[in-house]
């Protein structure tokens, strides 16, 4: 599963260079606004992806991957992002709640989540909801569950 986004990330990377590069002074008014646009959406988009990564922590299986526009000037720019996560039940009902208050924290990171980071948060919360399931019924279940024998 990836938290997928046409988000924002801003990262150390600078826009992608794709060809020749036209000179601002060549460039229209409607092109520079374009520019402005893309840059405002690039920097956004990395913010995004990047709060994703880092909320993720061990839980990451790649880093932010991107899709671009190329603009008036020749620059490609961050339109869209995701990064994957490994969304895979834990070895037990305890790790395997730990992984999805970390999914939904991960999923949930960005100022303003896009409804796949959501519908993310939400499969992790019913991954979360079937283990503490499971660690209910192993605990009722049990033959000692909370029974203290006393000895005179």
């Amino acid at each position: 599963m990836s938290i997928n986004a046409i988000s924002p990330v801003a990262s150390a990377a600078a826009p992608q260079r794709a060809g020749p590069v036209a000179a601002k002074a060549e460039l229209t008014r409607e092109q520079v606004a374009q520019l402005d646009k893309l840059k405002q959406r690039d920097t956004e988009v990395r913010q995004h992806e990047l709060a994703h990564l880092s909320a993720a922590g061990g839980l990451a299986t790649s880093g932010p991957s991107y899709t671009y526009q190329r603009g008036p000037n020749g620059v490609n720019y961050a339109v869209g992002g995701e990064v994957n996560i490994d969304t895979s039940p834990g070895a037990t009902p305890e790790e395997t709640i730990a992984k999805a208050r970390t999914m939904q924290a991960a999923a949930l990171a960005p100022a303003e989540p896009s409804s796949q980071d959501r519908a993310v948060a939400a499969q992790a919360r019913q991954l979360e909801q079937r283990a503490r399931a499971e660690l209910e019924r192993a605990y009722t279940t049990s033959p000692t569950r909370g029974e203290i024998d006393t000895y005179a």
